[in-house]
């Protein structure tokens, strides 16, 4: 064959392109275009390479291609030239969506920087309250709709990994300063400041990155199920699954007491049950997502311990700790031989949220009414200097006592709570919090902990379902 000719069938082969159906989404698109050029990669031997390196610069991609310019070419190289055009046609729509997220960016980072007062006059929230809210906002809208024990959407799932990681490359830039010796050639010794990774930063930052793959994978184990869900709107007790003829069955009573939040799916399964292998997989997810609620709920809870308490707040406390829990509460905290906090809250009767958190109230600010007692003899008010004094005190003085109890109480209601709003002090100090470190370990300990709590809620839905099934057979 003549070598013009062949360079001319060349020339044909590098503008075959494949369409796409009319069907397909623009998502689909850019995820197709973005593996392509990995989907056809091979190792080309040397004669390969030389034969079509000199057309590379030049390649045109026309709208069509005959079949018949493929004939004559091996199978790799028609592999390559597919993978060359297809880069070419999909070069432009990736640079239009890098460029597109790249504003996004830049416009997320503007309002951070601009503590969201986008006229610039500087009158805007401090960086650390900005940088919660962005966290906040961000697991909202990825985890806001995802009512169900099922895998995260791929693109809402990648969109959490990369924005997450972003706002928390904040932290990659703060250390602490220390002094430390440095010696010279000539034996002269320094003392220099060096830089180090923040302590409570290097310690829990990689806890809870670990622990938000953990939940995750969770979610990623239910790909297959023996449940489904439906709208509560659009089934009754005779509905079946289209296809599956399986008759679903819904709960008698919620499990967390959402009679009114009809908006939720629910859970559905056989009519036979589900086997004993499924519903052991749901236990063991259940356990995990427990001690993983637990664990970001502990490290909440000691960042939220470290912030200082505004003036604001303790301006605000009452005079008298006995006042404020009342005086049954306070005679048995302060006469019972062996305190349960156990045994006094089910005393209580609790018998909404909206009295455990009035009681939380109460009971915190008793507390810190009673610590303030224990220093006020001294001239020393910070907050700091406050917790060094408290651990010096007399274990015997009756303030201390009232405290430490109080501070049980209070754990123990947040416990048998794990859904319980934030206290009055809480919020007061993320609102007043100005260290963006701590800002950040709070709010994103402070969704994880959310997004275990629903975990272990949805598995309890499916479980309850279940059970109540094999009550009615």
């Amino acid at each position: 064959m003549d070598r013009s000719a062949l360079n001319s069938d060349e020339s044909n082969d590098l503008g075959y392109r494949p369409s796409l159906s009319s069907g397909q989404s623009f998502t689909e698109t850019t995820s197709y275009s973005a593996s392509s050029g990995d989907s056809f990669a091979y190792c080309r031997t040397n004669s390969e390479t030389s034969a079509f390196s000199g057309h590379t610069d030049d390649i045109t991609c026309p709208d069509t291609a005959s079949p018949f310019s493929w004939q004559g070419l091996k199978s790799p190289a028609r592999a390559a030239l597919s993978r060359l055009c297809m880069k070419q046609h999909t070069q432009g729509m990736d640079e239009e969506i890098l460029d597109l997220e790249l504003e996004l960016m830049k416009e997320r980072f503007s309002k951070i920087l601009l503590g969201e007062d986008m006229s610039g006059s500087g009158k805007g929230v401090p960086t650390a309250i900005t940088i919660s809210n962005a966290i906040t906002n961000l697991y909202a809208s990825i985890f806001g709709q995802h009512q169900r024990l099922e895998p995260l959407n791929l693109d809402r799932k990648m969109m959490w990994k990369r924005e997450i990681n972003c706002l928390l490359s904040v932290c990659d830039y703060m250390v602490e300063l220390s002094p430390t010796l440095h010696s010279l050639k000539d034996g002269t010794t320094l003392e220099v400041m060096t830089s180090r990774p923040r302590p409570d930063i290097y310690i829990n930052l990689p806890a809870l990155k670990k622990l938000d793959a953990m939940l995750l994978d969770i979610l990623e184990s239910f790909k297959e199920t023996e449940f489904w869900y439906a709208e509560q709107g659009s089934i009754s007790g005779n509905s079946t699954h289209s296809g599956s003829f399986r008759r679903i069955i819904q709960p008698q009573k919620p499990v967390h007491k959402e009679e009114e939040k009809w908006w939720l799916p629910v859970p559905c399964i056989p009519t036979d049950g589900l086997s004993e292998e499924s519903k052991k997989h749901l236990r063991q997810k259940r356990d995990v997502a427990n001690q993983i609620h637990k664990a970001a709920m502990a490290i909440n809870s000691g960042i939220l311990a470290e912030m200082q308490i505004p003036e604001s707040y303790m301006a605000s406390l009452p005079k008298s700790g006995k006042a404020s829990v009342g005086d049954a509460i306070y005679k048995y905290m302060y006469n019972a031989a062996k305190f349960s906090a156990d045994h006094l809250l089910d005393s209580l009767n609790l018998s909404s949220e909206h009295e455990a958190l009035e009681l939380a109230d109460k009971i915190e600010a008793s507390m810190h009414t009673w610590r303030r007692k224990m220093c006020m003899a001294h001239s020393k008010s910070s907050w700091a200097m406050v917790k060094d004094l408290v651990s010096d005190l007399d274990r015997s003085d009756k303030n201390h006592l009232l405290a430490d109890r109080a501070d049980t109480l209070l754990l123990c209601l947040k416990l048998r709570y794990p859904k319980l709003s934030q206290t009055t002090l809480d919020m007061c100090k993320i609102q007043y919090n100005t260290d963006v470190g701590q800002a950040i370990l709070e709010s994103y300990s402070r969704v994880l902990e959310s997004l275990a709590f629903n975990i272990v809620a949805w598995i309890d839905d499916v479980l309850f379902v279940d059970k109540t099934m094999q009550k009615q057979e």
